[in-house]
């Protein structure tokens, strides 16, 4: 599969049926995804794979991950940067 087949795949995925909710995940795969690296490819593919509900209250602050990756992942989804972190933005 191309990158483009790749990510198109991805955008499909990324929608939700919340606009707000389908918003926020493409951006990260038009942004982000790319240049995520393997493991951080592998953390969005997971936080995909999750219930709405779960990603929302991951999203929301509800529910913190144990899974350090995918609370990057979380963070640059919504715009965020973390401590020691050379991605996303503030």
């Amino acid at each position: 599969m191309t990158p483009e087949q790749e990510q198109n795949r991805l955008r499909w995925r990324c929608r939700r049926g919340m606009r707000e909710l389908d918003t926020l995940l493409m951006a990260y795969v038009d942004r982000h995804f790319r240049e995520a690296g393997a493991a951080g490819q592998a953390a969005f593919r997971r936080l995909l794979s999750l219930p709405d509900p779960e990603i929302v209250a991951l999203l929301d602050g509800r529910l913190r991950s144990d899974d350090a990756e995918l609370r990057r992942v979380v963070a640059q989804v919504l715009g965020e940067r973390l401590p020691g972190d050379g991605h996303g933005q503030r």
